[in-house]
Parts: structure tokens; sequence; C-alpha cells
């Protein structure tokens, strides 16, 4: 049997193996899947939520055993992890009640007809998820299948597979046999997922392989759910509160060393107030610790040598084509990419429009407004973005130019609970959280009858 081992990205040390599955046998995956969906179906909403309930007080327990696993796989300070960790078991009843409400039928009538709106599963969804929340983000995708009613067949990142299998096992103690089922794999075991007779593809990832799995699913009209990244903005006005702006800008820019998908990765700000914000974030920047997120570090290691490498080559050539490193740039080591800030970054330097996913902040002066706007919606992408400014109408009405699905003034760009997280242009394709957010994961079915 092949082995898939994980790797410490700080130490180098193996932390452990999973068997990995053939690309055969994924395929046999969903047909197990498949045979378990209709009587999993047919527990209703409110007997797979209750189900699913159970898990969260199992998720609780195991806080610190999740939370010491996502550090020492994926590289993040470990108190970051046991956020990640307690949400799964604090907020698992709140959601599963919020989507029971959004998938209950609808009624309407007109003209002595009454038309029912029903919420139906469509089958199997194969979920393949992401590195950098390796139990968060499969949970995304895996509860609002489930409790639409599908069963599902999840394949983690290669980078993060214990991981992926911790979260998979807790539900796996609640939920009948073939519900959830977990493969392992890297691009092989992918490719054969969304090939296979699955009814729905979820993915989360680079916007290449998004547009590789729509080609793919495009042939049997397969539906998919896609979060594919973005190079998101921040507009930083004149009337701006510069702390907080500068400390924002820190936080967004270095957490999980820079690979999340809002991350600050260009900011824009007006001449006026440019040296001023500079010096606040070079500040925070150069104070931030480096190191293994066991020994409370704020930033921790990069994925992988491919990452870093990726993060340190855009770095070289921004400076090699005139920007100016204001803190950082060098002491990199291993897979620790040291937190840098740039400034004079423009749209013909690879880091201006690449998504770099790594811990640089790049700042650009602007003269004005406009170009503000103008160079912030220069981009493919339109995941989050970001304005600082005053209390005003203003700083909002600059806000409503952007081309982002989420936009946050003076605040992150993701909204309050029970809104989307939802991209705009190439950042993806349909959306998570949200009534119409969990809808996604369903087939929608309209049945009309005379009003008795």
């Amino acid at each position: 049997m092949t082995m898939l081992a994980s790797l410490n990205p700080a130490t180098g040390d193996v932390v452990g193996e999973v068997p990995v599955t053939s690309p055969d046998e994924v395929q046999t995956a969903v047909h197990r899947a498949r045979s378990a969906q209709p009587a999993w179906a047919a527990l209703g909403l409110e007997g797979r939520a209750r189900v699913l309930k159970r898990a969260a007080d199992i998720f609780t327990e195991r806080v610190d055993m999740h939370a010491e696993l996502m550090t020492r796989e994926q590289g993040k300070p470990l108190r970051e992890a046991r956020a990640e960790a307690r949400g799964l078991g604090s907020g698992l009843a709140h959601e599963v009640d919020e989507m029971v409400e959004a998938l209950a039928p609808d009624l309407m009538e007109s003209d002595g007809h009454r038309s029912t709106i029903y919420h139906d599963p469509l089958g199997v969804v194969g979920a393949i998820t992401p590195w950098n929340f390796p139990m968060s983000m499969p949970n995304w995708m895996v509860l609002p299948s489930l409790m639409a009613g599908n069963t599902v067949v999840l394949k983690p990142s290669e980078e993060t597979p214990l991981c992926g299998q911790a979260y998979a096992d807790v539900l796996n103690e609640v939920l009948p046999e073939d519900v959830l089922v977990v493969v392992h794999g890297a691009d092989d075991q992918g490719k054969a997922l969304v090939q296979s007779d699955a009814d729905m593809i979820a993915f989360t990832g680079s916007r290449e392989v998004g547009k590789h799995i729509m080609r793919e699913a495009s042939g049997t009209l397969k539906r998919v759910v896609l979060e594919l990244g973005g190079k998101d903005p921040m507009i930083v006005l004149d009337d701006a509160d510069i702390e907080k702006a500068a400390k924002f800008a820190a936080f967004n820019s270095f957490r999980n060393c820079g690979q999340v998908c809002v991350s600050t990765e260009r900011i824009f700000v007006l001449e006026s107030i440019a040296d001023e914000f500079e010096a606040a974030l070079t500040q925070l920047a150069s104070a931030l610790r480096v190191g293994d997120g066991l020994e409370e570090s704020d930033v921790g290691p990069m994925v992988n040598a491919q990452q870093r490498d990726h993060v340190l080559a855009q770095i070289d050539a921004a400076v090699g084509a005139g920007a100016t490193v204001l803190t950082g740039g060098d002491g990199h080591h291993d897979n620790f990419v040291t937190p840098t800030v740039l400034t004079g970054v423009t749209e013909m330097m690879d880091i201006g429009t690449v998504e770099t996913f790594g811990p640089v902040a790049c700042v650009t002066r602007v003269a004005s407004v406009d170009e503000a706007v103008e160079r912030a919606n220069d981009t493919h992408f339109g995941l989050g973005a970001v304005v600082f400014g005053g209390d005003t109408e203003e700083t909002e009405s600059v806000a409503r130019r952007l081309t982002a699905g989420m936009i946050g003034v003076n605040r992150s760009a993701g909204g309050v609970p029970g809104t989307p997280w939802v991209g705009a242009r190439e950042s993806g394709f349909g959306f998570h959280k949200s009534k119409d957010g969990h809808r996604q994961f369903t087939q929608t079915r309209v049945l009309t009858r005379p009003v008795r």
C-alpha cells in the first residue's frame, strides 16, 4: 500500500501518514456514498440535524488535540489553530439550525394554486479542500452537503491529510456508514473525483485548477461551487485612522503567514498620508516574531518549499523592478519567510497582479481616490476588499465602487453571521454560507397543485 507522508513545515519531521487512494478506487468511494445516500436523505432535515449536532461535543473535547495537529501539519501559530478548532464545536449547532431554516420548503400561492419549493439533495458531493484552513474549510463544504441530504466524498489537501482525516473521524463517529467517505492523494485523486459520477464538486483553491474543474464538469453539467482566491485590495483614504488602518494591514497581510484567500495583498494609500501609514505598518511588521507555531510565534512557516520559493521570487523580482523594502526582504530560512513590507509596487510587477499567498504587504501611493479605485479594480480577481477612511458617506461610496464580492469599511471584508462568503469575477463560482449559500448544495424542485 502506498502511503502519503505529511511533513511539519517548521521542522521537516514526519507528522504522520495516510494510505493513498488509487484513482481507480475513487469511483468506488463515490459508489459507496451513493448507496448510503437514500437512507441518509430519508431521515429528513430534523433527523439529520439531530445526528450532526451530536458531533459538537466531540469537536469541543478535541480542541487542543486538533489545534496542535493543525500547527504541526500546516504551520499556523497555535493560537490561530486553536481558534479554528474551537469554532468547529461552538458554532455547529447554530450552523445546523441555520441550514434547517434555509432548506425548509417554501410556499407560494396565486390564483387558487399553491407551489411548494423544495430544496432536495443532489446525491453525492465531491469536496476537494485546501490546506490553509485544513479543518474549517472541509466543514464549510461537508456540513451543508450533509444537511441537504447528500452524502460526501472528501479529498483533503495532500499537504494536510491528517487534519482532514481528523475532521472526518469526528463526524463518522455519529454518521451512518459511508455517508462521509475520505479519499487521500494529490492531483490524480482530485481529477478522478471530478471525473467520477459525483453529482457536484465543491472546491477551494487556485483559479487555474478551478477553471479545469469547470471544464471537466461541463461534460455532464455537474454542479460546482468554486472559491478561487483573490488579490485583495485595501484603500486608505486621507481621513482614515492611520493607526487602525496600519494594524489591520499588518494583521491581514501576515496572519497564517499570508496564506489566506482574503489576505490584504495590495494597499493603495493617498500620498498625503503615505509616509505616516508606511512608518506605522513598518513598525508593526518588524515587531512580528517568526518561528515554529508551537513556540508562541506570530508568524509560522510557509506550508512548503514550493510556496516559499514562489513568494521569495515575487519579492526579488519586485525589488529588481524598483520596489523598495521597508522591512523584511531578507533573513529567510528553511520554510520561514520574514514578514516584508514593500513600497513603490506597480502592476508591471508580478507581485502587483499575481496572487502571492505569503507574508508580504505591498504599498502603492496614489494621487487621488479615483486612481485608488481604478487600480484596486484592475485585476481578474474579486473576492474581498477593504476601505479605511472617516465615518462618512464618502468612505462607503468608495467601497461601493469596488468590484469585489465582500467589502469591509474600516474592518475586514467578511460579513456578519448569516451573510454569504462570495467572490466576484474569477474569484469564484457559486458561494458559501447564508441561506442562499446553503441552497447551493441542493436541487430546487417546484410542485404545484390546486388549493383545495
